[in-house]
């Protein structure tokens, strides 16, 4: 495997552990992954939908026996980890497991970097083949975090081993200071910063699993017997993330991306409930009983505006039989006039028969 294509990545996580039963079916619960036994019968592979992601095997007695915790530990690869075991003694580190052979495997070496912090430097068996790039999914380890004591003089060291590089960088606050993200080759692996005095023991590596949602995974570590120690949390970026202790007392940590831009497809409305039903009853109601006020109204406006109009008609009419009237009228009058002087003239006529007649 070409060496510019392995020299520092993040390429297995293992956890030693006091109860191997109890930790197999708690992560495979939590975080998804399905165990699967190794060629060796003391080891278990813990595999996600991209492959085999970490390992689980009991905590030696010889490590119990010099007081080593239960924990994880992350490899990091390297083309000759031989060189890189010598070179991190150079700066200052330590050499807890000299390089050892795991057959049709690779390579590999425990060590401690000058803070503290304790991780695995491997070289693969040649012919593996390229590790390809590609975004991590579901049940892998997306972000790998180091806790230390001196955040700078650990990038120095780091750098020097692996080729990372400065990426971004975030301000904490007094307290907590900065958040420095680190990376290979154009892509963010983690964060470095220094642990505030309220975080106990020494400098220690913490990796991150995807999970699909990270408080519902936190609910599930409490169910399981195990402890949530910060979080969930929003991080910038508005991924999810959380820290807990598995029921052994080792902690573990797990992410969850946030939800995509894109437009979900349009799914079909589910079944109301009763109460929904209701509810939208009523709304239904209350809209049809509005129409009906609005054309009760309308009708109303309607009824007034004709009355209107009938109103004005009447006065035209009446001016317009006075006018009809007048012409009548003065017919009449015409005819009176005309009758009063043959009225008169009988009335004479008779007034002057009744004197002859005296």
């Amino acid at each position: 495997m070409p060496s510019a294509t392995i020299r520092g990545r993040f390429v297995w996580h293992e956890l030693m552990t006091t109860d191997t039963k109890r930790a197999t079916a708690f992560y495979a619960k939590v975080i998804g992954w399905k165990p699967e036994p190794a060629p060796e019968a003391s080891y278990t592979m813990l595999t996600g939908k991209s492959g085999p992601q970490a390992g689980l095997m009991a905590l030696p007695e010889e490590s119990r026996a010099m007081g080593a915790p239960a924990g994880w530990m992350v490899y990091i690869a390297t083309p000759d980890v031989d060189a890189t075991a010598s070179q991190a003694a150079e700066l200052g580190g330590k050499i807890l497991r000299a390089p050892t052979d795991i057959p049709k495997v690779g390579r590999f070496a425990v060590l401690q970097d000058p803070q503290g912090a304790v991780f695995a430097a491997f070289t693969p068996t040649p012919g593996q083949g390229a590790m390809p790039d590609r975004k991590p999914g579901l049940g892998d380890f997306s972000w790998h975090e180091l806790t230390t004591t001196d955040w700078e003089a650990a990038l120095g060291f780091y750098q020097k081993l692996f080729g990372w590089q400065k990426t971004e960088s975030m301000d904490m606050g007094a307290e907590m200071g900065t958040y420095q993200m680190y990376g290979w080759k154009g892509n963010t692996l983690g964060g470095m910063w220094n642990k505030p005095q309220s975080v106990a023991g020494p400098p220690f590596w913490l990796a991150y699993a995807i999970v699909p949602d990270t408080k519902a995974t936190a609910e599930a570590v409490k169910k399981l017997g195990g402890t949530v120690v910060h979080g969930p949390m929003e991080v910038p970026g508005g991924d999810w993330m959380a820290q807990c202790l598995d029921p052994e007392g080792v902690l573990f940590a797990f992410s969850s991306r946030k939800l995509e831009a894109a437009k979900p497809a349009p799914a079909k409305p589910a079944p109301a409930k009763p109460a929904a039903k209701k509810a939208a009853k009523k709304v239904a109601k209350k809209k049809a009983a509005r129409k009906v006020a609005k054309k009760k109204a309308a009708r109303k406006v309607a009824k007034k505006k004709a009355a209107r109009k009938v109103a004005k008609k009447k006065p035209a009419r009446k001016a317009a039989k006075k006018r009809a009237a007048r012409p009548r009228r003065a017919r009449a009058a015409k005819r009176a006039r005309a009758r009063r002087p043959a009225a008169r003239r009988v009335a004479r006529k008779k007034g002057g028969a009744k004197k002859r007649r005296r």
